[in-house]
């Protein structure tokens, strides 16, 4: 034992100290923090699968249907649904088809009609 430790102070190295976990462990599984904001939005009552709709113009009216709807929001109807439609596009990144994404931009763009804003 005595000649262990005088090996470890000629090297200059510390014993380890021992966290009590295996090496071997699992990370735990990543909070999903932005399903959870689009599945239980404190501002919008989403329709279930309201961003795979088939078409830009149901996408839009689902959401401004959810914004006028909702009594939680703290900004405009409009705000509200364009807010959630870009944090939808924006938390898909690069994991969003083409198509989809395409239709989700033109889904804003209707939004925006729909709401007089144009």
């Amino acid at each position: 034992m005595a000649e262990r430790n005088t090996r470890r102070h000629l090297r200059g190295t510390r014993p380890r100290k021992r966290t009590g976990k295996a090496s071997t462990s699992r990370r735990a599984a990543p909070k999903r923090w932005s399903r959870r904001v689009t599945k239980q939005s404190d501002a919008l009552d989403l329709v279930h699968g309201v961003f795979k709709l088939s078409s830009a113009s149901r996408i839009a009216a689902s959401l401004k249907r959810s914004a006028e709807r909702s009594k939680r929001r703290k900004t405009g109807a409009y705000r509200s649904a364009l807010s959630m439609l870009n944090f939808y596009i924006n938390r898909a990144g690069k994991n969003l088809p083409k198509t989809q994404r395409e239709r989700l931009e033109r889904a804003k763009i209707e939004l925006k009609r729909q709401f007089g804003k144009e």
